[in-house]
């Protein structure tokens, strides 16, 4: 076990830091955290559900056809993204049997 000696003056301030960052994780919480529809797919999931390989998906996300954030070197999109283009590849379709 390691002892780190710390003044008072910069441990006081690193306490009040931590309880800043903490209100401010309780406030965003509360204000997005009970949304419906809060849960991210990652790339996989996303590419099962569109039938697609994971360069289409590389190739739409360049071509901001569909919407998603990044964490670090990983990718997540929001289910409506995903049902936006779902509902188009239906229209699409249907449009291509009438004619």
């Amino acid at each position: 076990m390691e002892i780190v000696i710390v003044e008072k003056k910069t441990f006081e301030a690193l306490l009040t830091a931590a309880g800043t960052l903490a209100a401010k994780v309780d406030a965003l919480y509360r204000r997005y955290g009970d949304r419906k529809g809060c849960k991210w797919l990652d790339s996989e999931d996303v590419c099962r559900v569109l039938r697609i390989s994971p360069r289409t998906l590389r190739i739409m996300r360049d071509n901001r056809v569909i919407g998603f954030a990044q964490v670090n070197r990983k990718f997540y999109y929001k289910p409506e993204e995903v049902d936006r283009l779902l509902k188009g590849a239906v229209l699409q379709r249907c449009g291509r049997e009438e004619t």
